[in-house]
C-alpha cells in the first residue's frame, strides 16, 4: 500500500534577536487606548512566566516571508538529496504574504509558493505551486494534503513549507506583540511502500460558529495611530480555553486512527504558541488515557524562538532531528505526534512513525 514519509527537513532561523529586555521602553496600552497600571518590567516578567518566551527572532529588513521559505526549502531539498525538478507540488503555508519591512501591505501576487519555485529555478511546469491559509496549523495541513496527493497516485515528491514574518504585522502598543516572531521550516514528503514508517493517520477540524474571529485583524491600541492600518490581534483567554479543550481531543482522534496506543508515543511536536498552554494541552491529552505525561515527551523551542506561527512545528522537528535541542532525539521506529492550533479556529494532528 502506498504511503508517504518525510525524507528531508530544513529550517531558517533569522539572525536578529529580540530579547524581552528590549520591550521595557515600549508604550503598551489597553485595547481602549488607556495605559496599564503596571510598569513594563512587571508586564514583561508576567509574560515570560506565562509564555516561556525569553527572546524571539526577527528577519532582516532585506528579507520577506518567501525569502525565508526559500532558504528553508534549499536545506530540506539538500537533506532529502533530491533534484528539485522532480517535485510534483510546492505547498507553502503562511498567513500574511510578503510584507516588506516598513510597509503595511501583504503581497501575494504571485503566490509565495510560485516565488519559491522561481528562486529554486525549477523549469518543470508540472511542478504545481500554491499557498494555503490555515492559520498556525498550515504546515501540518500542507503535509496532510501532500499525503493525500501521494495516496491518490498523482504525486511522488512534494515540498511543504511553513513561513512567516509576524514582526511586520504586530501593533507595538499591544503587549501580545511580544509573542510573535519570524522563521521558516520545510520538509520533503515522498511516496513510500515501507509500512513501518511514515504518516499513519491524521485529524483536522475548523471551528467557526463562535470561534472564527478569536484571531483577527484590528486597529492599533494607540488611538493616535492611523486606525485604518490593521494588525494581528487575538483574544488570548478564549484561545487558551479553546485550545486546552479541543486540541487534546483531536490528538486522541488521530492516535485512535493509528495502530498505536498512548504508551507508544515518544515525542509530541506541538505548535510553539505558549509554554503554559502547550503543557496544559499535553497534560489533558494524557489524561484522556488516564496517564501521566512522560518526562521529555514535549520538546520546546519557544524560549529562544518565540511563536513564528506556521514555522514553529517544522522548525522544532528539524532542530530535534538534527540534534540541536539538548536531551531530545528521535530514533528509528519512534511514533510521534505533530499537532497545532490557530486562526480559523483550526486544529490538526498527525501520527508519524520514523
Amino acid at each position: 500500500m502506498i504511503s508517504s514519509k518525510i525524507t528531508g527537513t530544513g529550517t531558517y532561523i533569522p539572525s536578529l534577536r529580540k530579547e524581552n529586555i528590549d520591550f521595557l521602553n515600549d508604550n503598551f496600552l489597553n485595547a481602549d487606548g488607556t495605559a496599564f497600571a503596571s510598569e513594563n518590567n512587571v508586564i514583561v516578567e508576567k509574560f515570560k512566566a506565562i509564555t516561556g518566551i525569553e527572546e524571539r527572532r526577527y528577519a532582516k529588513a532585506a528579507y520577506t516571508t518567501s525569502d525565508l521559505a526559500f532558504f528553508a526549502s534549499q536545506k530540506a531539498i539538500e537533506d532529502a538529496n533530491i533534484n528539485p525538478e522532480e517535485l510534483d507540488y510546492i505547498i507553502l503555508a503562511h498567513n500574511f504574504g510578503d510584507v516588506k519591512s516598513g510597509t503595511i501591505q501583504g503581497d501575494t501576487l504571485p503566490s509565495l509558493a510560485t516565488r519559491v519555485k522561481y528562486r529554486l529555478e525549477i523549469a518543470n511546469p508540472n511542478c504545481v505551486a500554491y499557498d494555503i491559509l490555515f492559520g498556525c496549523p498550515g504546515w501540518i495541513e500542507g503535509v496532510i494534503q501532500a499525503q493525500a496527493f501521494i495516496k491518490a497516485g498523482i504525486a511522488k515528491k512534494i515540498l511543504v513549507i511553513g513561513a512567516e514574518t509576524l514582526s511586520r504585522v504586530v501593533d507595538k502598543h499591544d503587549r501580545d506583540s511580544m509573542i510573535y516572531s519570524d522563521g521558516a521550516g520545510a520538509c520533503i514528503v515522498e511516496e513510500t511502500i515501507d509500512q513501518n514508517s511514515g504518516i499513519l493517520s491524521h485529524a483536522s477540524q475548523t471551528f467557526a460558529k463562535e470561534e472564527a474571529y478569536f484571531l483577527h485583524y484590528g486597529s492599533s491600541f494607540n488611538l493616535e495611530e492611523d486606525q485604518d492600518i490593521r494588525y494581528i490581534k487575538m483574544y488570548g483567554r478564549k484561545i487558551y480555553e479553546f485550545a486546552i479543550t479541543n486540541v487534546p481531543v483531536a490528538m486522541k482522534s488521530a492516535l485512535d486512527k493509528s495502530e498505536f496506543g498512548i504508551d507508544d508515543v515518544k515525542k509530541i511536536f506541538i505548535h510553539q504558541a505558549n509554554e503554559k498552554m502547550d503543557e496544559a494541552i499535553v497534560k489533558r491529552f494524557y489524561r484522556l488515557f488516564k496517564k501521566k505525561v512522560p518526562e521529555g515527551v514535549m520538546p520546546m523551542s519557544i524560549h529562544k524562538l518565540g511563536n513564528s506561527s506556521v514555522a514553529t512545528v517544522p522548525t522544532l522537528l528539524d532542530l530535534v532531528l538534527k540534534g540541536k535541542i539538548e536531551n531530545q532525539k528521535v530514533n528509528k521506529g519512534d511514533v510521534v505526534l505533530l499537532a497545532s492550533v490557530g486562526a480559523g479556529m483550526n486544529i490538526n494532528a498527525i501520527v508519524y512513525q520514523f
